[in-house]
């Protein structure tokens, strides 16, 4: 999609310009001081706040485009070493591959594993990555290649791995010491290490018992303050001939604790639903949060019919109650008519390692806002 492109300004789950891109102007400068200063940076904050967009929001920036190679790596669906070394090196080379330097012309004679995946087009003559994942047989030797590769990079390289916390749960046992040692011998590149899951980030960091204890600055992300959002949002809709009230734009921040997915959502769906010339007002919030919710149906109750009873009713509990505290507690497990307090107590252990229920400070939410709201009506 290009610019030209955009037929509704409240850009949905990619970057696309600033010009689309709300705040984070503290961010992205502190992001610029460490990077530049040749220090890494542990990005730690709840999905869907706007990590990946703020880390594509620098890599951005026409100082870093010049001064920099930059790869962003999302490793969330990974399991393995292998599978963490395919997603390395086909993102190094699907970025550079447009670009007309010495330094991508090596990529296929110093990462030598990669070779069987070498193949030229049949129109334009000019290599291709056709790899399969299967084809990394021996993924130690090809992360050697890769790291040798970015050392003979001709600048200086960003390389951000999205949900970092990822490699604590692969099969192998020594990936964080082993992936350590490699980036500490690195020179030619500093790393941004984003993680979603705090806690589990926070250890990796933090612990003296890590081996990537105090090696990158630590960095939270709150929400965008509720003004500066209100803001952005009506320009956008007064931009493009349409009107919006201030107080619609605070209800729905309100709605979502500001979280930036699932506001820019409902903003696309106010934005889609008001005609050219027109104005969104409050009566139409909850019509927009309808078509979002119809909208996931399908995979909401895909989601459920594959959770085992006891962490369905547990899910569905929480999403009753929104904010639930204290749910091994009698009166939370009386109130939803649960079995006991250690069967809520392993559900819950499985809800938060696969991601649908989040907790902070004791309180859990189901993560997804939407999801949450189709639980609690339907059930």
């Amino acid at each position: 999609m290009s610019i030209n492109d955009v037929s509704n300004p409240f850009i949905i789950g990619k970057y696309l310009s600033d010009k689309y891109f709300c705040d984070r102007e503290a961010e992205t400068a502190f992001l610029r001081k460490q990077i530049i200063n040749g220090r890494d940076v542990a990005l730690i904050s709840p999905r869907r706040i706007g990590k990946s967009g703020l880390i594509q929001h620098f890599f951005h920036q026409e100082d870093i485009i010049e001064k920099y190679y930059v790869f962003y790596i999302d490793i969330y669906a990974t399991t393995s070493l292998a599978e963490f070394v395919y997603s390395f090196g086909k993102e190094i080379y699907e970025q550079l591959k447009p670009q007309k330097t010495l330094w991508k012309e090596k990529f296929f004679q110093v990462i030598t594993s990669f070779r069987i995946g070498f193949k030229l087009d049949a129109m334009t003559g000019s290599p291709s990555f056709d790899l399969g994942l299967g084809d990394i047989q021996a993924p130690l030797t090809t992360l050697d290649e890769i790291f040798a590769y970015i050392d003979e990079a001709d600048k200086p390289c960003i390389i951000a791995i999205d949900e970092f916390q990822q490699i604590g749960e692969y099969t192998e046992k020594n990936v964080e010491a082993l992936l350590r040692t490699k980036i500490q011998r690195c020179k030619k590149a500093k790393f941004i290490f984003a993680g979603s899951k705090r806690h589990m980030m926070s250890n990796m960091f933090n612990s003296p018992s890590k081996p990537f204890y105090q090696s990158a600055i630590s960095m939270g992300l709150d929400p965008i303050p509720m003004d500066t959002y209100t803001d952005f949002a009506c320009h956008l809709f007064r931009g493009n001939r349409k009107d919006i009230d201030e107080e619609v734009v605070k209800t729905v921040w309100s709605m979502f604790d500001g979280y930036t997915w699932f506001v820019q959502m409902m903003m696309n769906e106010l934005y889609a639903s008001t005609p050219s010339g027109g104005h969104c007002q409050s009566d139409m919030i909850n019509e927009a949060k309808k078509n979002v919710i119809m909208s996931q149906e399908g995979s909401y109750k895909d989601l459920l019919s594959n959770l085992p009873p006891k962490q369905k009713i547990v899910l569905q509990a929480i999403a009753k109650e929104g904010h639930a505290k204290n749910i091994t507690s009698t009166k939370f497990i009386k109130k939803y008519n649960l079995n006991s307090a250690s069967s809520v107590q392993s559900a819950i252990k499985l809800l938060l390692k696969n991601g649908l229920v989040t907790q902070s400070d004791g309180v859990y939410r189901v993560y997804d806002y939407f999801f949450a709201e189709w639980l609690s009506t339907i059930f």
